[in-house]
């Protein structure tokens, strides 16, 4: 097992720079590298084992894959899988298909890593790979939201790498379980590290932005994708040391909340995406035993919008009222959006009913709340208007929906133990009072949150005011 899970870690690698050799065959060897690597996440999740590998001594590199990290695996498989099937109709040059697959393959990687340096060089090949998909048009306004995007990450990485010493020092180890002797200063910076690479709370100011202005199929991978592999490692710390699972769940259940209030005044579709994928990495957060489920729904159902986005007349929601869009579109969004409210048939449901159940009482009633507020933030999809006639799918994206969807009907009959007649009635009852309030409140309300806090010049701010609040939260 430990040489298939070193040849499955390599091989995106190789076959990324393999694709400027061969460039005819670009879409076709990516995607036969996702399908190998969807097939070991697949018999890691049936397997339901956990197996444990330490290549080189205390300096690294040891791995860790069990059932969590498969459902991540699975997860990064069908949401890179689709946004292949969907740019191979977009004449995608090689470059493109090279950077998905290294991408591809060095998310992989941090779902395995069970120690802080090899982690560290993962999460630096994902900054620079999503630097070069973000700035692919080669557009003045792409080149600047890359670099700000890299800016971001560089400076999140550096608190890292300090606090990933202080780990070593203390332990002459980076493993992850180190953390508990560590001083609490080494927890904070690795903490503040992690939380703004995965776009976590005041941190992630910089998400909204980059995923609104990046191609459809890059916002689909970075939001589908690579922003949980900043958070994966944040529910690998807490399941190990029950210290800092208070920690992640406050983060996780201010986070949620967080992200709502910013989508729920919005008005640009992609920001609204973004915004919403802000919340629901707080909903990873708050439960980290039953992560995996959430993060696969939401993979699959946030990279299905985001591609879907990419064929809307227009991204202003006001501009969609007067301007109806074609209903096999509509149908997607509808999708979607049912499944990430939480509505019964889909793998959505499964993922918050297995999520609730896992809190206590005062998590369990906020988490509740933020339930509603999310079937609110979707019925400003739902309820557009829409026409069959004079439309048509953008070319690529029927089949990438196709898989999409397929994948959220067939992984909720993994879960079907979720079914319940009080959790299905609960869960409409969610919908119904989230879309009463878009009727009543939000469809008639014109006023946003000013954007001044996501400016280039305030989000070392932002990480800095994140930085204050984890030293009081580790120290307390």
């Amino acid at each position: 097992m430990m040489s298939l899970t070193i040849i499955w870690i390599a091989l995106p690698l190789f076959i990324g720079l393999t694709i400027y050799l061969l460039p005819k065959l670009d879409r076709y060897l990516a995607l036969a590298t996702v399908l190998m690597s969807f097939g070991y996440g697949l018999n890691l999740f049936l397997t339901a084992d956990s197996q444990e590998f330490q290549l080189l001594d205390n300096f690294g590199v040891s791995f860790w894959a069990d059932q969590l990290s498969s459902q991540f695996i699975l997860t990064n498989a069908l949401v890179t899988a689709a946004v292949i099937i969907y740019s191979s109709f977009q004449n995608k040059t090689a470059f493109f298909y090279s950077q998905a697959v290294i991408l591809h393959g060095s998310v992989n990687a941090v779902f395995i890593c069970a120690d802080f340096m090899s982690l560290y060089v993962a999460l630096e090949v994902i900054g620079v790979a999503a630097f070069l998909l973000v700035s692919y048009p080669r557009s003045d306004r792409a080149l600047w939201v890359a670099l700000r995007y890299l800016f971001v990450s560089n400076t999140s990485m550096l608190f890292y790498l300090i606090g990933a010493i202080l780990v070593y020092q203390a332990n002459h180890s980076f493993a992850f379980t180190g953390l508990s002797n560590a001083p609490p200063e080494a927890i904070t910076l690795i903490f503040l590290g992690l939380l703004s690479k995965g776009g976590v709370f005041v941190s992630g100011l910089w998400l909204p932005l980059t995923h609104s202005e990046s191609e459809s199929p890059v916002s689909a991978l970075l939001s589908g994708s690579v922003v949980k592999a900043g958070v994966f490692p944040l529910l690998r710390c807490a399941l190990l040391l029950d210290d800092l699972l208070p920690v992640v769940q406050i983060l996780g259940i201010s986070t949620s909340f967080f992200g709502i209030i910013y989508a729920l005044f919005e008005k640009d579709a992609k920001r609204i995406l973004a915004l919403s994928t802000i919340s629901q990495l707080g909903w990873m957060m708050v439960a980290p035993m039953v992560a995996g489920v959430y993060a696969l729904a939401h993979g699959l159902v946030k990279s299905l919008l985001f591609l879907a986005s990419g064929a809307l007349p227009t991204r202003n929601l006001d501009e969609l009222q007067v301007k109806p869009m074609y209903s096999g579109l509509w149908l997607i969004l509808l999708v979607g959006g049912l499944s990430m409210s939480g509505c019964p048939g889909f793998l959505g449901f499964a993922a918050k009913v297995s999520t609730l159940k896992s809190l206590s009482d005062w998590p369990d009633i906020l988490m509740n709340l933020s339930s509603v507020g999310t079937a609110l933030i979707f019925g400003k999809f739902i309820f557009l208007p829409h026409k069959w006639q004079g439309g048509h799918l953008k070319p690529g994206l029927g089949l990438a929906a196709l898989l999409l969807i397929v994948s959220l009907l067939v992984g909720n009959v993994l879960y079907l133990q979720a079914y319940s007649l009080a959790n299905a009635g609960k869960a409409l009852a969610v919908i119904g009072l989230g879309w009463l309030g878009y009727w009543l409140f939000i469809k008639r309300q014109d006023w946003k949150f000013p954007r001044m806090f996501e400016q280039f010049e305030h989000l070392i701010g932002s990480m800095s005011l994140v930085l204050i609040l984890l030293f009081w939260m580790v120290f307390t």
